[in-house]
């Protein structure tokens, strides 16, 4: 039934709520120091609470990954992960959660081992669904950041994404998205490699197999601010947290409206969606039915 296209509807994107890094940074110890997130358990259930009240409920709830801060083997990790889910299960039973795998969740560089555990507890590392004839990726990123530890992982997906993006071209699908945690850039295709996006041969490699491909948009977190530009009609959506923020932005949950031409999408703070919910603009294309 998911596969034809019904009218248009929308998604809400949020991305690290990652329980523990507000301490962690406030007194510069990201390693150790994220041994309370109270706050973090706040924002949280700020981000359920504005999303249940909305009308209409939107299609799902993913969170592009760094659900949590503790790394892999750290302390405080499964009490973060236990805090979170408790938030969670509060969200309304008709909004599906998608979740996302990042570098917090599965390590920066990632093991088998590391994986599995974040598959026992969250689901899947990758996957893809269909929501009224829209066509759903979501990619473990840290794959394509550093894989030196489980290589044959990486192969793997990278089979797996060929094969889905066939399905995708074959189905004749209405759009394709992507999910993942790390930016395949910040602003510009070309800029420079750091923390916060992919080296460049591998940044090249996944944009020209997406633009081939069609994929209209990835949304990503990781970058605890609003960023983004585009790669010859691939739009690269960077949400700020719903967490810790490292610039600017304030809190919030990225609402994303899906039209028969195009994906239309706005930053909300908390506080903005939990006190006005929904411009009356979105809503409108939301209205129209084809």
């Amino acid at each position: 039934d998911e596969y034809q296209w019904k009218g248009p509807f929308y998604f809400i994107q949020g991305a690290d709520p990652q329980f523990g890094l507000i301490k962690a940074w406030a007194v510069g110890d990201t390693k150790n120091g994220d041994d309370e997130w109270g706050e973090e358990i706040k924002l949280a259930e700020q981000a359920v609470q504005a999303i249940n009240k909305l009308n209409p409920k939107p299609k799902f709830f993913v969170l592009c990954g760094d659900l949590i801060h503790g790394m892999p083997g750290t302390q405080w990790r499964e009490n973060q992960e236990r805090d979170l889910k408790n938030v969670l299960k509060n969200t309304d039973q008709d909004i599906p959660l998608v979740f996302v795998s990042g570098n917090h969740d599965i390590g920066n560089t990632p093991t088998r081992e590391t994986i599995d555990n974040y598959c026992k507890n969250w689901g899947d590392d990758y996957f893809s669904f269909w929501v009224g004839g829209v066509f759903f990726l979501v990619l473990n990123s840290q794959l394509y950041f550093d894989s030196s530890r489980c290589p044959e992982l990486k192969q793997a997906q990278d089979v797996w994404l060929n094969e889905q993006l066939a399905v995708a071209e074959k189905r004749q699908c209405k759009h394709i998205i992507v999910f993942q945690h790390i930016p395949l850039f910040l602003r510009k295709p070309d800029e420079d490699h750091d923390y916060f996006n992919f080296e460049k041969s591998v940044r090249q490699e996944i944009m020209e197999k997406f633009h081939k491909a069609g994929v209209k948009a990835v949304f990503c977190g990781h970058y605890h601010r609003n960023a983004g530009g585009s790669y010859r009609g691939l739009e690269m959506v960077v949400s700020s947290a719903i967490g810790c923020q490292l610039g600017e932005d304030t809190h919030g949950l990225r609402v994303v409206v899906v039209t028969d031409e195009k994906i239309v999408h706005r930053y909300y703070g908390l506080n903005e969606l939990s006190s006005q919910g929904i411009e009356q603009k979105l809503l409108d294309m939301l209205a129209k039915q084809n």
